[in-house]
């Protein structure tokens, strides 16, 4: 068995080969796309295994790579940046650097999901940009009523208020522009989250685990897609022998953002959830944020267990 360390960019990739002795056999730099690199190492005579770091677009790697190798092991780029804290870094270095690492079965790695799971994510965080993006226009649209000193509707989103908004008079051509542009945008912003949001709910109906953290009161079904798309558990891996333990710490902000807004939702509905955090705060209003999120810890703590045990929420702890 052979071990390639790859350094992976978008115009040039480094392999860095070493043999079963831990020898160097081979060091190349391949210029072009990093499909060129795959297609060099589909031609290599030896078995072997590949490690490389997580990047941006690293799951077509992980797959290209797994049809041509005995074993493919992601790196975790935050773990590398312990192990390695070196003043000398380039391409050649760091694939060398990952080779070793596969050779001694010491690679910190990250966890790489299905290909479904992968694009399950990509339409989650495709529907949160476009909230965001909605939710940008409105406030732009507020600001610029209340730049000209108008009032608007408590309802102003609703069919009645927009129709409002349409029929307003501006005192100058800058603001009827902006006016114009800003309700067009919004409608495109709301037609495509609508259509995402569709998606999704095609996805959760076929999803068990999606129905079974929903018996969480206050948990909506983006936030149980959300958990379920992204609860990565650590991974321990050596020797061919693959474990999954507890829960990580580490994640995207948007797993993080909606755990926050549905905790809130289930303090507010649930009697079990409430009386922990009321437990947290103790009656200390400068508690409250501590609380929120001592309680998100305790909520998803709570989600892996029902997931583990394929047990329903029971208010009665």
């Amino acid at each position: 068995m052979h071990y390639v360390g790859l350094d992976l960019h978008q115009r040039t990739s480094t392999v860095h080969i070493l043999d079963h002795y831990g020898r160097t056999v081979k060091e190349k730099t391949i210029r072009g796309h990093w499909h060129k690199t795959v297609f060099y190492l589909a031609k290599y005579k030896k078995p072997f295994a590949v490690c490389f770091e997580a990047t941006c677009g690293y799951g077509p790697v992980y797959d290209a790579l797994a049809k041509i190798a005995r074993r493919v092991v992601m790196a975790h780029p935050g773990q590398l940046r312990l192990i390695f804290r070196s003043k000398r870094k380039n391409d050649r270095v760091d694939a060398r650097k990952l080779a070793k690492l596969l050779y001694l079965d010491e690679v910190p790695t990250a966890h790489v999901p299905s290909i479904d799971v992968r694009q399950w994510r990509e339409l989650i965080e495709f529907r949160r940009r476009l909230v965001d993006r909605q939710t940008a226009c409105k406030n732009q649209i507020r600001s610029l009523l209340r730049s000209h000193g108008l009032q608007a509707p408590k309802s102003l989103w609703s069919r009645k208020g927009l129709a409002w908004l349409g029929a307003l008079e501006w005192p100058g051509l800058s603001g009827w522009v902006r006016r114009e542009m800003l309700v067009e945008e919004l409608g495109a912003c709301r037609r495509r989250v609508r259509t995402v949001t569709r998606a999704l709910d095609r996805l959760a109906r076929r999803h068990p685990g999606v129905q079974l953290l929903r018996t969480i009161p206050g948990i909506g079904p983006r936030t149980a897609e959300t958990v379920l798309a992204y609860l990565v558990p650590c991974q321990d891996a050596s020797a061919g022998r693959d474990r999954l333990g507890h829960i990580t710490k580490q994640g995207p902000a948007t797993a993080r953002k909606y755990l926050v807004q549905g905790t809130w939702q289930a303090i507010r509905r649930s009697v079990r959830v409430r009386a922990w955090y009321d437990r947290v705060t103790d009656g200390r209003p400068d508690r409250r944020k501590i609380a929120l999120v001592a309680t998100a810890h305790w909520l998803v703590r709570c989600m892996f267990a029902m997931l583990r045990d394929q047990q329903p929420w029971r208010e009665a702890a």
